[in-house]
């Protein structure tokens, strides 16, 4: 009995033992096929969204094509377009350099530039002469914008430049320097419009720059002004050579009658001669007054231009024309300067004898302060103070004396003849600005005006002047 039960015991766990591999293997197969099922789900489910993702890659793609073809579309359209328009070249304009000098100055660098410019000149002046002179009461104490300027300059490419300037004084409008410019070679330049003949080394200083209030009388006595007219100017280190026609001013232009026309030239012989500059010179002037006056007329002021009247004067005479010439000749070393003039004038007369007149001054000055004269193309310039007011200095002062005479008679005309001994002083306390006073003792032989019909007797003038320009 008791083997039996243990046979059977073992019985049982053998079965058992070999039972149990096989129940665990075939849950282990279950598993794997679970797991492989869900792998072939997700693997089912990648497929759609690639498939999906594919689809859509598709669509954008054909979507970018077809905005890829419009946009070319468009390209043709504007590629069209732009061919049948004009084509324009827009190139960068140059920078504009501000420079000063008195005033704004402005340049391109391809040639361009543009300059305001102008003066005011503030007289105060009068003459004392003996009782009795018609019109007396002109004499005396007065005074007057002698210049009021306003303009502008510059230059253009090519070499051309340009002036445009009208004088404002006294409520009227007159045309000054209007001309243009070109310049042909280095030395070599042509001018065309209102310009000054070629007369005088004093009419061709500016009045800027002269040495007293006014220039000597030979100058207002002979008529010397602006001109309409085409002329050119040569110049080198030592040589300067000017020649032109001209025409008339142009405020006497407007006239259809006026056709007068005249030849002006003028050379100058200018050297250095040791550490000086040397100034020797003439000039000739050919005037026709053809239909525009049949008679002429040579007067002058008493040294100041306050007074209208003229104390020499030849009245109008009967003329066709003029000719005139001029001598001229200045030294000018540091602060010293010399100048003399004598320029003549003979009246053509057809059928009477020709009078020939004769006007001239001496002239020394001297800089009392530590400057230099200045001297420019055959002319004097502008004296620039080392010490200006203001800036450690007074600026410059000039001493000058002068000797001017004028004589009006000649072949039966009785104009007069007019001596001064001048004194001059001027004071520049920065470049642009100028105090002046010029006094004049003068002689009068043969007046055009007697003095209680005293015809020679002596004048005394005075003359004041604030300047400034830019």
């Amino acid at each position: 009995m008791k083997t039996g039960l243990g046979i059977s015991a073992v019985a049982v766990a053998v079965s058992l033992g070999w039972a149990s591999p096989a129940l665990a293997g075939a849950k282990e197969d279950a598993a794997m096929r679970e797991e492989l099922a869900a792998m072939r789900a997700q693997m089912q489910a990648l497929a759609a969204r690639v498939d999906s993702l594919e689809g859509q890659l598709d669509s954008a793609k054909a979507r970018a094509d077809s905005a890829e073809a419009r946009a070319a579309a468009a390209l043709a359209q504007a590629d069209a377009a732009k061919a049948a328009v004009p084509q324009v070249t827009v190139t960068a304009k140059p920078a504009t350099e501000v420079t000063w000098d008195g005033a704004p100055k402005l340049a391109t660098k391809d040639g361009f530039s543009f300059k305001p410019r102008g003066r005011m000149q503030l007289d105060l002046g009068g003459v004392d002469a003996p009782a009795g002179i018609a019109g007396q009461s002109s004499l005396g104490v007065a005074s007057e914008f002698r210049r009021v300027y306003l303009g502008f300059d510059g230059t253009i490419p090519g070499g051309f430049g340009y002036r445009a300037e009208a004088e404002l004084a006294n409520g009227n409008v007159e045309l000054t320097d209007v001309y243009l410019t070109w310049k042909a070679s280095p030395k070599f330049t042509v001018t065309v419009g209102q310009h000054k003949p070629f007369q005088s080394m004093e009419d061709m200083t500016s009045d800027l720059f002269t040495s007293m209030i006014e220039r000597a009388t030979f100058n207002g006595a002979f008529g010397f002004e602006r001109r309409v007219g085409l002329s050119g100017t040569y110049s080198n280190k030592a040589l300067l050579v000017q020649a032109g026609v001209f025409t008339d001013n142009a405020a006497d232009l407007s006239a259809d009658s006026n056709n007068s026309y005249s030849f002006d030239s003028r050379v100058v012989f200018m050297p250095k001669l040791g550490k000086g500059q040397l100034h020797l010179g003439g000039s000739l002037h050919l005037r026709d007054f053809n239909d525009a006056q049949t008679s002429t007329r040579y007067r002058a002021r008493p040294f100041v231009h306050t007074t209208d009247l003229r104390l020499v004067n030849t009245g109008n005479i009967a003329a066709t024309g003029e000719t005139g010439y001029g001598l001229e000749a200045a030294y000018i070393n540091g602060r010293f300067h010399a100048t003399a003039e004598s320029s003549w004038i003979t009246a053509r007369r057809p059928g009477l004898a020709d009078p020939t007149f004769n006007g001239g001054f001496a002239e020394v000055g001297y800089l009392l302060t530590d400057d230099t004269t200045a001297y420019k193309g055959g002319a004097y310039d502008r004296i620039r103070p080392k010490k200006a007011l203001g800036k450690g200095g007074v600026g410059a002062i000039q001493l000058n004396l002068r000797y001017d005479w004028l004589d009006l008679n000649d072949a039966g005309i009785v104009g007069g003849r007019q001596q001064i001994a001048g004194l001059g002083l001027v004071w520049m306390p920065t470049d642009y600005v100028r105090f002046l006073a010029s006094y004049g003792h003068i002689w009068l032989s043969d007046a055009a005006l007697p003095a209680a019909g005293d015809r020679s007797y002596t004048a005394d003038s005075l003359g004041l002047r604030a300047q400034f320009d830019f």
